[in-house]
C-alpha cells in the first residue's frame, strides 16, 4: 500500500515544454515536502507506462495536463491496479478544464501542497465494453459530414484550326511546286519548264522554311473548392438506461451526453430534434448506459473522439479511482 510520503513524480513531457518554470516550481514543492521523492521524465507512452508499472508503494503524482491524466488513469485501469492507487495532480500543459472540473487546484505550488496535504476522494468511472475509460464526461453530437475538396479541372480544349490552316497552306504550295514540276516532266515543253523555273524559288522556300515551333500550352492549375463541414442531419440512435428504452430509432435526437453522477449512477441527457416549440431534453440516471444504432463517433472528456461504432455500453465503477484534492 503506498503511503503518503513516498511520491513517484513522473513528468509529461509536453509539460516540461510548456511551461518548464511551473514544472521546476511543482519538483521543488514536492521534493521539500515529501521523505522520498522519485522523478521519473519519460519521453513518450511506453516509459510513461514503465514508469507507473516501477512505481513500488510510491504514490504517482502526474506533472502534465488533461491527457497526462487520463492516460495515468486507464493504464492503472488495464493492470486492474487503479482501486488500490491514489493519483494526484500538479496541471501543466495547454488543457486543463478536466482538472479543473475535478477539483485539482490550478497553480503548481497549490496544486504541489494538496497532492502532499490532500485527502483522496473516491471517484465514479465510466467504462465501456471495449476497456476505454471515462473520467468527466462523454458526448455524441449529430453525425457532421466530412469536410469535401471538390476538386473542378477545367480541361480547356486546345484549338488548332490557325496551325492546322497553316500547315494546310504550306502543303498546298508544296502540292503545287512540285505539281508544276511533274507536269514538265509530263509535257516536256520549253515553256512549261520556263514556268516551272519562274514559280520553282518560290516553292522551295516554301518548303525548306521550317514552320515556327509550337508553343506548349501551360496548363491553368485546377480550381479547388474547399467545403466547409455540414451537418448531414440529425442522429437515429436507441438509448437505454438499465435495460429501459430512453429513446428509440423512431426518434431523431440531436445529441446524447453521459456524465458519472452520484452514488454510482451516471447522468444521461437526450437532446431530441425539436419540432416548432423546443423539445425539452430527456434525462435518467442508471449505472449501465447502451446507444446503439447507425454508425456514430463520441468525444471522451474533450478530448479523445471514438468511433464509429455501431452500439456501445458504459457501465459505471463506483469509487473506481482515487484522486488526492485539497481537503
Amino acid at each position: 500500500m503506498a503511503t503518503g510520503d513516498q511520491l513517484l513524480v513522473v513528468i509529461d513531457p509536453l509539460a516540461r515544454h510548456t511551461d518548464g518554470e511551473a514544472v521546476r516550481i511543482a519538483k521543488d514543492v514536492l521534493s521539500a515536502g515529501a521523505a522520498s521523492t522519485k522523478v521519473c521524465l519519460p519521453e513518450g507512452p511506453e516509459e510513461f507506462a514503465r514508469a507507473l508499472a516501477r512505481r513500488g508503494s510510491r504514490r504517482p503524482v502526474v506533472v502534465g495536463d488533461d491527457r497526462a491524466l487520463l492516460r495515468a488513469v486507464a493504464l492503472l485501469h488495464r493492470q486492474r491496479e487503479l482501486t488500490a492507487c491514489a493519483l494526484a495532480m500538479v496541471p501543466v500543459g495547454p488543457s486543463l478544464g478536466l482538472a479543473r472540473s475535478l477539483g485539482v487546484p490550478i497553480g503548481a505550488v497549490a496544486a504541489a501542497r494538496a497532492a502532499l496535504d490532500g485527502v483522496e476522494r473516491r471517484l465514479d468511472l465510466l467504462v465501456d465494453d471495449s476497456d476505454g475509460v471515462v473520467l468527466g464526461a462523454l458526448r455524441i453530437p449529430a453525425p457532421v459530414g466530412a469536410t469535401a475538396l471538390d476538386a473542378e479541372a477545367d480541361a480547356d480544349a486546345e484549338t488548332e484550326a490557325e496551325a492546322e490552316g497553316d500547315g494546310e497552306g504550306d502543303r498546298a504550295g508544296t502540292g503545287a511546286g512540285f505539281g508544276a514540276r511533274a507536269g514538265v516532266g509530263a509535257g516536256g515543253g520549253s515553256s512549261g519548264y520556263q514556268s516551272w523555273l519562274r514559280h520553282w524559288p518560290q516553292s522551295l522556300v516554301r518548303t525548306l522554311s521550317a514552320r515556327p515551333p509550337r508553343i506548349a500550352r501551360v496548363a491553368r492549375p485546377a480550381r479547388i473548392r474547399v467545403a466547409s463541414p455540414a451537418a448531414v442531419g440529425p442522429s437515429r440512435l436507441r438509448v437505454e438506461v438499465d435495460g429501459v428504452t430512453l429513446v428509440d430509432l423512431d426518434q431523431p435526437v440531436q445529441g446524447v451526453s453521459i456524465a458519472p453522477g452520484t452514488d454510482g449512477g451516471a447522468d444521461v441527457e437526450v437532446r431530441p430534434v425539436s419540432v416548432g416549440a423546443e423539445a425539452a431534453p430527456l434525462r435518467a440516471v442508471g449505472q449501465r448506459v447502451t446507444v446503439s444504432g447507425a454508425d456514430f463517433r463520441y468525444r471522451a472528456d474533450s478530448l479523445v473522439v471514438a468511433g464509429p461504432v455501431r452500439t456501445r455500453t458504459w457501465t459505471v465503477r463506483e469509487g473506481a479511482w482515487g484522486l488526492t484534492l485539497p481537503g
